[in-house]
């Protein structure tokens, strides 16, 4: 029988990264845009920490997120989604700014 891999920083970045309020509001709103859905229809707080490990497990292509510390494809693709998310949260700053808000 197989040894179970063990996670090290990439899992632990991903795992605080499915903690975080804001990656499953930044997941709300992709998934409003890819399937063009009204803000009633998926309002904000929908994804739940769950839901975010659900989604980078299924966009890596693996099983546990420990995997990520062992498979070059996964964490490229979790350096990509770090990537965006950390876009679309400057997106949002400016946004606030713009419209006069705290960001």
């Amino acid at each position: 029988m197989g040894e179970a891999l063990k996670g090290g920083q990439q899992a632990r970045r991903a795992a605080l990264l499915c903690q975080n309020v804001r990656f499953g509001l930044y997941l709300d709103c992709r998934r409003r845009q890819a399937k063009a859905l009204e803000y009633w229809q998926l309002p904000d707080g929908t994804h739940s920490p769950e839901d975010c490990a659900d989604f980078i497990r299924h966009s890596c292509g693996i099983q546990s997120r420990a995997e990520l510390d062992h498979n070059d494809t996964a964490r490229a693709m979790l350096e990509r989604i770090v990537a965006d998310y950390q876009r679309w949260e400057r997106q949002q700053r400016m946004l606030d700014q713009l419209a006069g808000g705290m960001a």
